[in-house]
């Protein structure tokens, strides 16, 4: 096999992409701040210190209601492209699947409020 600049070049780019992607890492930890113990190992809670433990636990509502926006969000993303590339499109294909889409996402927001989902109860345990 001959070497040719080729090879030379594919090496040098793994070299200089193993350079960019850990140069960063070990600079970090020659230049990082050694300092331990104080308030340095502590949680950071607006410049006050904190009250309690930080391992508290919150009730499961915040993450159902994280996941369901997440989940909408999602489909605030499909709908965006679909809104700003629909006055190009042609017949009815295009909107009967936006209709279809959108009847899906309101079947899905009756089906949490039916299944409660939406209700926030009235003491939470933290």
């Amino acid at each position: 096999m001959v070497f040719s600049w080729l090879h030379l070049a594919i090496i040098l780019f793994l070299v200089v992409g193993i350079l960019f992607a850990g140069g960063p890492l070990i600079l970090a930890s020659l230049v990082a701040p050694r300092a331990r113990g104080g308030d340095i190992g502590m949680p950071y809670e607006c410049g006050m210190r904190p009250y309690g433990s930080s391992w508290t636990k919150f009730g499961v509502n915040y993450y159902v209601y994280a996941l369901i926006f997440l989940a909408f969000d999602v489909d605030v993303l499909y709908l965006f492209p679909v809104a700003v590339q629909y006055h190009l499109t042609e017949g009815w294909l295009a909107f009967f699947k936006v209709f279809i889409f959108l009847v899906f996402l309101g079947l899905s927001v009756i089906y949490f409020w039916a299944k409660g989902v939406f209700t926030w109860p009235h003491k939470i345990r933290l």
